[in-house]
């Protein structure tokens, strides 16, 4: 099997947070899904960090902190 070269090339990365109603993985998904709205040549996204917001002792959102990586076009 032929071996392909790696890809050389400039990223960045930035941190978003998502938020859903719903849970931390539609949290994320929304976060990611956003940002392809106006970021080209997404690489990776990690979550970093899970949170919720909470009023009056109850779980009203979900939050998920992520790192995007995307890469710089020449």
């Amino acid at each position: 099997m032929a071996k392909k070269k790696a890809e050389s090339g400039v990223y960045r990365v930035t941190e978003i947070i998502g938020t859903s109603p719903v849970s931390w993985e539609d949290a994320a998904k929304n976060a990611v899904e956003t940002a392809a709205n106006s970021l080209r040549d997404l690489r990776v996204a990690e979550v970093c960090k899970l949170d919720m917001k909470v009023e009056g002792g109850k779980v009203v959102a979900y939050r998920a902190r992520v790192s995007l990586s995307f890469k710089y076009e020449a």
